[in-house]
């Protein structure tokens, strides 16, 4: 397939990435484009914006939470009918997975053989980025950096200075300005979900939008991402279950992959709600959304369809009743701490979901939610135990193996990752164990963990979740 793409990288965290890369979606859109958007890594956050400026779910590309062997396929089946795709990296362009560059924006931009965009903060600097941009365009000869665009330009003046410094280093694509009017707020885990500021996250994707148009050489940057060669293999497609559906307890997961995502599938019951459309013998999978939970793979609904089920969008926010016919339960990541007094209030949700006999597969948010109380306030009460903020930040990739539980095996290898500042009390008998570490609950019904897993590394989960579902007269 040939899919023209760029890869948006930098030098380091906090050069401006996804200021360019959104910007750059929005404004490409602008001129009829249809873009497709990915990120580098597991984050959830950055897909939510791309989403609103490309109006296509922002997918997630990281080959240690899926298997480097899935990358090109995952990034084929998202870019389906898309006239361009443009993917924000992670970190800077060559770091990666424990000191090596697996896993890196580097290693991505060589899985896609795609042309890299140098996004250098200038800001107090002239001459010395030719220095800094000739060492990424010839540290590792694989990768190919095809012009660098400036961030956090202070005048015409020291425009000239950078564009003169990098003749016949490498193409400058554009440069733009310093502007405070397109900073998105932060909290304690990186940008405030999109969903969450909907009216403003809009308006400031415009504003990026307008920012790269003005400050970028759009057409060069679309020549740019043409010269990528067509990638070989057919694009990923969700798998249904070989033969008959898998009953619970049976079967084996294999050392697959795991991870974590975005936001689009799970921000709003028109998003992602099948209830009403497929046929009603379909078992019927909740999934938690709305402004508390926005973490979830866009992948995850599309191997729920496949497995077989509906897919129902509820927002434990708002809703007083889990949807009609419910037979399973998704609650993924997100922030319950900055809404917990808002889940709490919503006790007839609660009690339903404590009261709730079907299948229930929860990730950080969502093992908070299912706790007795977090920060003082009840919530569901399904794991008896207490889940608090902390200072302290746990962050990073986890190769476990499991336990017993609904979704898992015994001594089944996972890939995943951890990113939370929250701590759960008692830690009971850990459903995960990794070096240096162990976490997580699970029973044939439950699997609940801080590990953030990515089943397209796993369709197996959203196969053994589907067939585990309860039918509505087995759940009265």
């Amino acid at each position: 397939m040939v899919v023209p793409r760029l890869v948006v990288a930098a030098p380091a965290s906090g050069s401006g990435k996804t200021t360019v890369a959104t910007g750059l979606m929005a404004a490409l859109r602008s001129r009829g484009l249809r873009i497709s958007p990915h990120k580098v890594g597991p984050d959830y956050i950055d897909p939510g914006y791309h989403t609103l400026a490309s109006g296509r779910p922002g997918r997630n590309l990281d080959p240690w939470l899926v298997g480097e062997e899935r990358i090109a396929p995952l990034f084929l089946h998202g870019s389906r009918g898309a006239d361009l795709a443009v993917v924000e990296g992670v970190m800077g362009l060559f770091d990666g997975r424990g000191g090596t560059d697996f896993a890196s924006t580097a290693h991505v931009a060589r899985l896609l053989d795609a042309p890299v965009v140098l996004v250098v903060d200038a800001a107090r600097q002239s001459r010395s980025v030719a220095a800094l941009v000739h060492g990424f365009t010839t540290f590792d000869p694989r990768v190919r950096v095809g012009g660098v665009i400036l961030n956090r330009v202070g005048s015409d003046r020291h425009e000239e200075m950078c564009r003169a410094a990098l003749a016949g280093v490498a193409p400058v694509l554009g440069a733009l300005r310093r502007d405070d009017a397109v900073e998105t707020p932060s909290r304690h885990l990186g940008l405030v979900p999109a969903a969450e500021r909907a009216a403003e996250a809009a308006s400031a994707v415009a504003r990026l939008g307008g920012l790269v148009a003005g400050s970028c050489d759009l057409d060069a940057l679309v020549r740019l991402a043409a010269t990528a060669p067509p990638l070989p293999g057919p694009a990923w497609t969700p798998p249904e279950p070989a033969g008959a559906p898998e009953t619970a307890g049976s079967g084996t997961m294999g050392s697959g992959t795991a991870g974590s995502g975005t936001t689009g599938p799970v921000a709003g019951r028109a998003a992602g709600s099948d209830a009403g459309r497929a046929p009603r013998s379909r078992p019927i999978v909740a999934v938690a959304g709305g402004a508390a939970f926005t973490f979830g793979y866009a992948e995850h609904v599309e191997l729920l369809r496949a497995a077989g089920a509906e897919v129902a969008v509820f927002d434990p926010l708002r809703d007083e009743r889990l949807p009609e016919g419910t037979g399973a339960l998704v609650i993924g990541g997100g922030f319950p701490e900055v809404h917990a007094a808002g889940l709490a209030a919503n006790e007839a949700l609660r009690r339903e979901v404590a009261a709730f006999g079907g299948p229930i597969a929860a990730e950080c948010a969502g093992l908070l939610y299912l706790c007795e109380e977090l920060d003082g306030r009840r919530m569901c009460g399904r794991i008896r135990a207490r889940a608090r903020m902390t200072p302290r930040l746990t962050l990073g990739y986890r190769e476990a193996v499991a336990g017993p539980s609904l979704l898992t095996r015994p001594g089944e290898r996972y890939r995943g990752h951890e990113f939370h500042r929250t701590a759960v009390d008692p830690p009971g008998e850990p459903l995960f164990r990794w070096e240096g570490g162990a976490g997580g609950y699970g029973d044939a019904l439950l699997t609940a963990s801080y590990l953030h897993l990515h089943w397209a590394g796993v369709p197996e989960a959203a196969q053994r979740l589907v067939s585990s579902s309860r039918s509505p007269s087995v759940l009265r």
